[in-house]
């Protein structure tokens, strides 16, 4: 299986090349084509939908493809085990989503989480995305779209590539921490063929004291192009590769006590590495009528090892607790579907037919080891899992002021999980199938007064691990009903400050959770959560500009137990200042309030501030070819003590008689200064 991943991730470079070849063909026949031109707003369903451009995350910290996921109201992303290199840590909507359980991620329409991972459901690492070649990010908030499906909960967010850049970059940047980042990106043609080329090296010790040796590498290639005038194909071929070191949650205990420091470790052997190739087709073809037909394919190649150790020694004095996880898969599937536009009734109107469809066919293995070293297995599973989602879409506008959308998705799922270890602790087995019908519904009334309201209700859900989905009794598919009211409004025009204000709920269904950790399903009870947005964003007066939120939620289990690590008040701003000359600075806050960490909340994490400074300056040199620009970034500007991924469990030091209930942390990073010079040509 090792060969198709990297026959993915190379063969997508050498069809690219192939095509950028053609591209200068001199013997090619020339088309002619009229150039149209066409302008509108962006159409939002929801007063939470936002499409964020590149030009408003390209002040964020490098590094962390997840920090521009910020600028979203309500979420929040942070590292989960004391070093970069797994997937970050997901908050919104009273959600603590993990690693993306209740989050859906897609690049170009690709799904980005992983089903029935080795280390957690819906897994989502974000790291094989080069941050400055994606074009801007379109987020939703609910359940009310009918393209989305498994693991659209809270909400969705989709990362759109760029298919040229009008300049090529070499960009070089160092830092605190031995911090490195390479970066190469250039478009070699942007006509018949538009080809887009990346390249990314990072590296990183961290603050720890054991070093973080963290290694990434990132190639992305694509190429879009119209086979005719009224069509367009787009491929899109990545490669990833990352290896680390981690120094883990340590306990509050014995930072307090002295024996141990905020950055240090209780098991240094902790760490992973990773492979991820993928390779995703676009294409689409608009019809003389005013219709659409789309087909969009992708195939993937991952490969994930994990060695953590959270209970330290509470299960084997002599040994330890070290836990090893691995995942190999591969991901294939796709999405087809028709959509037509036109007047019914004099009525402005639009339905879409689709199906989608994804196949995950997956080895997923829990053992033991102490300082890398095996020494037993506790699950070992094969395990083909299977979607089929048919959707049908409704858009009608009936009168000026009005316009309603919706539709419905079916779900059908099966689950195919073969034991490989008949001595092993845990051995699930069996087969199942499972489905959903889902509704939606969407009211968009206005403007009036520069001001558009809005009224949602949508059905989504998070599948369970398919190791617990065929459990006897099981629920395979956990199904949330999701609700919104809310307004958009520009008092002061379109350049002014665009204000939002939004209410949500969501209710989820009793559910079963895979602990991949432990290897064992834990049956959580039902869920409802309520909350309430408002965000701000444009510009204030001249080079001035803001961008900012304040979310705040409540989440409960039924009985009124709260529900662990849900986040009840988070918060963002950044102020943003376009000097003379060629200067931008950025200053922004993230806000993270108290949580519970267990269901009678006599156990929380403390709420932390981190501030940034970032500065980009056009340098006024001439140059034979190109500019230069140099940047700053400055994370933690204040040097506050923060803490990022806070639980609450039972461990057992080495010198301790018996287990402990404590809080176990991540510390957040320390004050780090990274800068670095781009050569645009």
């Amino acid at each position: 299986m090792r060969w198709f991943g990297y026959w993915i991730g190379t063969g997508a470079m050498v069809l690219f090349a192939n095509m950028a070849a053609w591209a200068h063909d001199p013997d090619m026949p020339d088309v002619e084509v009229s150039e149209v031109s066409i302008e509108a707003d962006r159409p939002v369903a929801a007063s939470s939908q936002q499409f964020i451009p590149d030009k408003e995350y390209v002040m964020q910290p490098q590094g962390r493809p997840a920090q521009v996921l910020r600028l979203i109201p309500g979420l929040v992303a942070v590292e989960h085990s004391g070093g970069a290199g797994k997937a970050d840590q997901y908050f919104l909507r009273g959600f603590d989503a993990d690693h993306g359980t209740d989050v859906a991620f897609f690049a170009d329409g690709m799904p980005i989480n992983l089903r029935s991972h080795a280390h957690g459901q819906g897994y989502a690492d974000l790291n094989f995305i080069i941050p400055e070649t994606i074009e801007g990010l379109d987020a939703y908030k609910g359940a009310y779209h009918v393209e989305f499906g498994d693991f659209n909960t809270a909400g969705a967010v989709n990362f759109r590539t760029r298919e040229v850049v009008r300049e090529g970059m070499v960009e070089a940047a160092g830092g605190q921490f031995d911090t490195q980042r390479y970066l190469l990106m250039f478009s070699p043609t942007k006509d018949k063929v538009r080809t887009l080329f990346a390249a990314e090296g990072y590296y990183t010790n961290g603050p720890f004291q054991n070093d973080n040796r963290y290694f990434r590498t990132n190639l992305l290639g694509k190429a879009t192009m119209n086979p005719t005038p009224r069509s367009e194909l787009s491929l899109t071929g990545t490669f990833q590769k990352s290896q680390w070191n981690a120094s883990g949650e340590i306990p509050l205990r014995a930072v307090q006590d002295g024996t141990l420091d905020r950055f240090g470790a209780i098991d240094p052997s902790e760490g992973g590495n990773t492979i991820r190739s993928t390779a995703r087709l676009n294409y689409h073809y608009d019809t003389p009528s005013g219709g659409r037909f789309f087909a969009n394919a992708y195939g993937q190649y991952y490969k994930f090892d994990l060695l953590t150790n959270f209970t330290f020694f509470l299960n084997d004095p002599v040994n330890g607790d070290g836990i090893q996880q691995s995942d190999r898969r591969v991901v294939y599937g796709g999405d087809v579907g028709y959509r037509q536009a036109g007047q019914v009734m004099d009525m402005e109107s639009a339905v879409t037919v689709g199906v989608q469809s994804r196949v995950d066919n997956i080895h997923a293995r829990l053992g033991t080891h102490t300082t890398r070293n095996p020494i037993g297995t506790t699950i070992d599973s094969d395990i083909l899992e299977a979607s089929y989602s048919p959707f049908v879409k409704l858009e009608v506008q009936p009168i000026s002021w009005m316009r309603l959308t919706g539709g419905v998705r079916s779900e059908l799922f099966t689950f195919d999980v073969r034991n490989r270890c008949p001595d092993c602790p845990e051995q699930p087995a069996g087969r199942t199938n499972s489905g959903l019908v889902l509704p939606k519904a969407n009211v968009m009334l206005g403007p009036w007064f520069r001001t558009e309201f809005f009224a949602n209700y949508g059905e989504g859900f998070h599948s369970n691990d398919a190791r617990s989905a065929v459990m006897p009794g099981s629920a395979p598919l956990a199904r949330a009903k999701t609700y919104e009211v809310g307004l958009r409004s520009k008092p002061w025009g379109a350049e002014g400050l665009e204000f939002i204000a939004t209410l949500w709920a969501i209710d989820l269904k009793s559910e079963l959770l895979f602990v991949g950790d432990e290897g064992t399903t834990e049956i959580r009870g039902a869920t409802r959560r309520r909350g309430v947005e408002v965000a701000a964003r444009g510009q204030i007066v001249g080079p001035l500009y803001f961008n900012g939120s304040v979310t705040w939620s409540h989440a409960e289990f039924k009985n009124g137990d709260a529900i662990p690590l849900a986040p009840e008040l988070t918060a963002y701003g950044a102020l943003i200042l376009r000097w003379p000359e060629g200067l931008t600075s950025q200053l922004q806050a993230t806000y993270m309030g108290v949580r519970p960490l267990i269901e009678d909340r006599s156990m929380k994490s403390p709420s932390w501030l981190d501030v940034d400074l970032s500065e980009r300056y056009q340098i006024p040199v001439k140059l034979a070819h190109g500019r230069l620009e140099a940047f700053l970034f400055v994370q933690n500007l204040f040097n506050t003590k923060w803490e990022q991924a806070v639980f609450a469990f039972e461990s057992r030091l080495r010198n301790e008689a018996a287990g402990v209930t404590d809080i176990h942390f991540v510390p957040g990073n320390p004050r780090m200064v990274m800068g670095g010079v781009a050569w645009y040509f």
